[in-house]
């Protein structure tokens, strides 16, 4: 964990916004501005996947690289706030979290919590959302989206069999043809909105991808299979040939609402 008194809440890597892709990794880091200590956790919390997405920097930013493409990193750990949660979830800065007692979230004053809005969540997705704009305007189409994300194999006494999961709520343009092609590859599992549902009211994908009618997928890959670096590099250049097939189907860059299972947008 790093802990800064200059602390930027996100980060972009640069890259040829004609092609029409966005990158986003919500749970890229688990650092800290310095004013919030390590939140009353001991720094062993922080190598755990309560704190960060492990392993999906390292796969965005090849990713990003092989592909030739944007993404947008959030700097600032899950633990302070939670970027990939609406802003009236109840889970956007959690007190409890997989056993664990987050000591410096709790008790949280409606003055703190506003204040991580406007310094750490709203910033990073004012970036996302102008990334997402400046690649729209570049290719002269609708961009298509992929959000990285990371789980861990065990989650309150389950183990989890899947080796990757795609996330999805209405719009299968992206996912479908993901898990298809992922999954050509035998000695995978690939879940179908595993380990988790991709309808989440709120989130990055809704606020930024649904609701405009973009394109879009949600991965996660497990943790273990990408914890260090040989090996997410690896996922990146596995996923790398198949992010770019998809990116080239005529559907793909047309705006098309889908509408969302949550409800009405």
């Amino acid at each position: 964990m790093t802990r800064s008194t200059v602390f930027a809440p996100f980060d972009i890597v640069e890259g040829g916004r004609k092609r029409g892709i966005v990158l986003l990794a919500d749970h890229a880091r688990r650092d800290l501005p310095e004013e919030y200590g390590s939140l009353g956790l001991p720094a062993a919390e922080f190598e755990r996947h309560i704190a960060y997405d492990i392993g999906v920097e390292t796969v965005t930013r090849e990713l990003a690289a092989l592909l030739g493409v944007p993404a947008v990193l959030a700097n600032f750990s899950r633990l302070l706030i939670d970027p990939n949660r609406g802003e009236d979830d109840p889970t956007l800065i959690r007190q409890l979290y997989d056993g664990t007692v987050i000591s410096g979230n709790y008790p949280l004053a409606l003055k703190e919590r506003e204040r991580r809005l406007d310094r750490f969540y709203r910033p990073y997705h004012d970036a996302v959302g102008a990334v997402i704009a400046s690649v729209a305007q570049a290719c002269a189409s609708a961009p298509f989206i992929l959000s990285v994300h990371s789980f861990t194999p065990f989650m309150q006494g389950f183990v989890r069999p899947w080796h990757v999961g795609i996330l999805w709520d209405r719009d299968d343009r992206v996912a479908r043809p993901l898990i298809d092609m992922i999954a050509e590859d035998k000695s995978l599992v690939v879940g179908d909105n595993e380990p988790y549902d991709g309808a989440l009211r709120g989130d990055t994908m809704f606020r930024h991808a649904i609701v405009n009618g973009f394109a879009h997928a949600l991965i996660e890959i497990r943790q273990d299979l990408i914890a260090d670096r040989q090996d997410a590099v690896a996922w990146a250049e596995r996923l790398a040939p198949i992010v770019d097939a998809i990116n080239r189907r005529p559907d793909i860059h047309r705006v098309k609402r889908f509408g969302s299972r949550t409800g009405p947008l």
